[in-house]
């Protein structure tokens, strides 16, 4: 059974779910339909949005320069955490991009999973997150079953990245936290900077 969160929300994953070693993180947006005149739709601009997720200690710091998992590097040295590729579009139902994480291989230094998407080339294109609706993160066990979902309903307009949610390490156990904001991070690239 799945759980929704709002923000601010936290949750335990594995207390309870001893066996719990592998999760899925997906992320899923949509593009907002344009209206033209008369009420028709418009052709959409393609909006490529790119989930990431950063390895932290406890401090919020970067563990490794190799610990931010995106679309330029699918996978964690330790291999405890796989990116699926990316999504150039955000069309079609489902997750958008997911994110496989192994908690068992999970380093010791690495105490918090910090799950962002951000919009690729959003300057030059001149997009933002008020042109995507229905956006979302959810954690899934390994066997795909949903376990908590956190709709991310504010407006985000003028924002071109979001701080999601993450998954933190707290004595001994994983939990999740539904975070929700946004920034004006125009590259994973530098979110990453702002956790050196």
């Amino acid at each position: 059974m799945s759980i929704s969160l709002v923000k601010g929300q936290k949750i335990d994953l594995t207390k309870g779910r001893s066996g719990l070693t592998k999760v899925v993180i997906g992320l899923g947006w949509d593009p907002v339909e344009a209206r033209g005149f008369f009420g028709m739709k418009k052709k959409q601009a393609n909006i490529d949005c790119d989930a990431s997720v950063l390895m932290l200690n406890e401090q919020s710091k970067l563990t490794n320069e190799h610990h931010v998992i995106c679309f330029y590097n699918k996978q964690s040295p330790c291999q405890s955490v796989i990116h699926s590729g990316d999504n150039l579009t955000g069309e079609g139902d489902g997750d958008d991009e997911q994110i496989m994480i192994d908690l068992s291989k999970v380093p010791a230094n690495v105490d918090k999973i910090l799950a962002v998407v951000n919009i690729y080339d959003c300057v030059n294109r001149k997009q933002d997150f008020g042109m995507i609706k229905s956006a979302y993160i959810r954690v899934m066990d390994g066997s795909s079953n949903e376990m908590v979902r956190f709709n991310l309903t504010e407006s985000y307009a003028g924002k071109t990245a979001l701080i999601c949610g993450e998954l933190y390490r707290h004595n001994g156990e994983w939990k999740f936290a539904a975070i929700g904001e946004g920034t004006h991070a125009t590259h994973v690239n530098q979110i990453a900077a702002a956790h050196q």
